[in-house]
């Protein structure tokens, strides 16, 4: 995600509420099934992470989510299911599903009906009777979705959840918007497939993640389009919009298929900029390897929210960018071409390292901007490396964010800051290797800072743990490598 906006409001964190459950058999019952039911237990309310600790759920893997939107007009409430296919981790009374925001109707665990329970934004199921541990099971939860709803955040990420568009709609899930929009294991380490099932009025065309496999003319005008995301996506990355679309093909390195899909009137006004993507691909390709998807594509978003957002192989563009100067233009499009092997395909695996997905994009999108037409990479980090111990103060150390400063300064050019000390520690070549073998390994996976530090000393030869973990967590900037000049501002209270 990328942005340049000013923060507004503080968005708030939910807390954990301990729960603790009796159960009473009544009846006859086998010694097998009374020992079962002893051996299940509720799954855990929320995974917890530093930053969300109610976000994700314990007890299961999600294998699979498709979604069945029977979309109707902007800022219209329309009916809509979830089906989720899952195994249990765990012998199983009960598990929770991160929703919010949506009427529900029902809920079903292997077709048969199950008791859901409401609570804040936690769905808390129970089905007839527990889980096995290692058990397949499928979920299918109906309910009537709202596309007004929208929260906010005092950071960069500004408004998320269902973001309207004039004829329809864009979605921001990031960080934990996905649970406005589906029931689902709502953290980032928690990644799974989704088969998209929208229809729309004629007219009117839908798009997300992946590939279109199929598009049905039904006999009401309607029509019903399918896409299959192709590889598992954490649900913060999850794209759906829907409007008077044209889908603009084209072709990148190797064959790569593009798709931008772009609102009818902006086509030809957002050319320029959106043909250079190629080029930005095959850039990103010498530094960081293939590109690590099956397809890619910009959607271009026609709203007055002004932050761009790395959708999984469908980057989300707002119109502004593609409609200023070419420099800023191309910022925000490498910035988001480069998640997609930093955030995207090497996922974090909690929010605390969120400096590895946005330093990384931040990192190569000014690394490309100085030889495009943009400022200094080395002046923008020396002025970063000025405000630095402010930025501690103020928003935490890279890798120890706090929920109202996730998304502040200091996860992007403080963060790229850290990269950037790296590498004059190493060596040019030795960082390059380090950053190839960084996306080669964790591939499809998701990934720690602890696992960055380890892997960046096995490839460098030596153990790096001392030099970064003062970068990454200490309260003071250490000095820069190669830059005894360059000096840290006073912090101001």
């Amino acid at each position: 995600m990328s942005t340049f906006r000013t923060p507004r409001r503080r968005a708030r964190l939910a807390l954990a509420a301990a729960i603790t459950v009796t159960a009473a058999l009544t009846g006859p019952v086998s010694q097998a099934a009374s020992a079962s039911s002893d051996a299940a237990s509720p799954g855990a309310a929320g995974l917890g992470d530093p930053i969300f600790p109610l976000d994700g759920n314990g007890g299961y893997k999600v294998s699979r989510y498709t979604l069945d939107f029977d979309w109707q007009a902007p800022k219209t409430p329309f009916e809509a299911a979830t089906t989720i296919k899952a195994t249990a981790t765990q012998a199983l009374s009960r598990f929770n599903l991160d929703f919010a925001g949506n009427t529900l109707h029902t809920v079903t665990v292997d077709g048969k009906v199950a008791k859901a329970e409401r609570d804040g934004d936690e769905l808390v199921v129970t089905p007839g009777k527990p889980l096995a541990q290692g058990k397949p099971f499928t979920v299918k939860v109906t309910y009537t979705a709202d596309p007004t709803q929208i929260r906010h955040r005092d950071d960069a990420i500004e408004d998320y959840g269902w973001i309207p568009t004039p004829d329809g709609t864009v979605l921001y899930p990031q960080p934990n918007g996905a649970k406005l929009i589906f029931p689902s294991n709502d953290h980032p380490s928690q990644r799974a497939p989704i088969t998209f099932h929208i229809t729309t009025p004629a007219g009117l065309k839908a798009v997300a993640n992946g590939k279109l496999t199929d598009r049905v003319e039904q006999s009401d005008g309607r029509v019903k389009w399918t896409y299959d995301s192709e590889q598992p996506l954490a649900t913060q990355l999850a794209q759906l919009a829907i409007g008077k679309f044209t889908f603009v093909d084209s072709t990148g390195p190797h064959g790569l298929p593009i798709r931008d899909v772009v609102p009818d009137d902006l086509v030809a006004p957002t050319e320029q900029y959106r043909k250079l993507t190629a080029e930005h691909i095959a850039w990103l390709e010498e530094r960081l390897g293939p590109y690590p998807f099956n397809r890619y594509g910009l959607l271009v978003g026609d709203t007055d929210l002004a932050v761009a957002l790395e959708t999984n192989t469908l980057s989300l563009i707002p119109k502004a960018d593609l409609l200023g100067d070419q420099v800023s233009a191309e910022r925000n499009l490498v910035h988001e071409l480069t998640h997609q092997w930093t955030g995207d395909s090497v996922g974090i695996k909690t929010w605390s390292d969120l400096w590895l997905s946005e330093g990384h994009a931040r990192y190569y999108e000014r690394l490309y901007s100085e030889t495009h037409g943009g400022v200094s990479f080395e002046e923008t980090m020396k002025t970063a490396y000025a405000s630095h111990d402010q930025w501690r103060h103020d928003y935490g150390a890279p890798a120890e964010p706090t929920e109202p400063n996730l998304f502040k300064r200091m996860r992007y050019d403080g963060s790229t800051l850290v990269l950037y000390a790296l590498r004059e520690k190493v060596g040019q070549e030795t960082f390059g290797k380090i950053e190839r073998a960084w996306i080669a390994k964790y591939n499809g996976k998701t990934a720690s800072t602890q696992d960055y530090i380890s892997l960046a000393s096995k490839v460098a030869g030596q153990d790096l743990d001392g030099f970064l973990h003062p970068w990454l967590y200490g309260a003071k900037t250490p000095p820069m490598p190669n830059h005894p000049d360059w000096v840290v501002n006073p912090v101001q209270s």
